[in-house]
């Protein structure tokens, strides 16, 4: 729980209200150490996400708290000690997660700490293990063509039973 003062000064008020405007325009987030990172491996980490509509950015501890107080977020209070940048997906979380490992992969100096994803708080286990599952629009694709495999080899058969008419017909 974040510690409110009795009389917050105005320009701690707007920095928190641009925070809770930011991140209620999110439904996803997850929580990152960014620690190490050289200012030209963030823009390359933002530009990634950013492809799938995600964003990465650093926000006051103290400040997302009270926003996420405000959103009615609990338990993720734990997740911004330190140096924490924030994530923040409006679908496909599993993509921006996957992003996220990956990149740290390759630059160790990236770890994720946690996150909250569909009302659920998951730590970095769950959110790696979260990662590997295919997202939404993988798995409509996989369903399309599950489906559409069938339908083909009906359409191919009925062809083929046609023309071979066809060719009866003109003999």
């Amino acid at each position: 729980m974040a510690i409110l003062a009795k009389k917050i000064q105005p320009a701690k008020a707007d920095a928190i209200k641009a925070a809770k405007d930011t991140l209620s325009a999110y439904s996803d987030y997850i929580f990152a150490d960014y620690r190490g990172l050289t200012v030209e491996q963030i823009t390359t980490l933002r530009d990634k996400l950013r492809e799938k509509e995600a964003a990465f950015k650093v926000i006051k501890n103290n400040f997302a708290r009270v926003a996420f107080e405000e959103m009615k977020i609990d338990n993720v209070a734990e997740y911004l000690t330190g140096p924490t940048a924030i994530t923040m997906v409006k679908e496909d979380s599993n993509e921006a997660a996957k992003i996220l490992f990956d990149f740290a992969k390759e630059t160790p100096a990236l770890q994720v700490k946690g996150g909250y994803i569909g009302n659920e708080v998951y730590d970095a286990a769950k959110v790696e293990a979260f990662s590997k599952v295919p997202g939404k629009k993988q798995l409509i694709a996989m369903l399309m063509s599950a489906i559409n495999g069938p339908a083909q080899k009906i359409a191919a058969t009925l062809q083929a039973y046609v023309d071979k008419k066809s060719a009866e017909g003109a003999n």
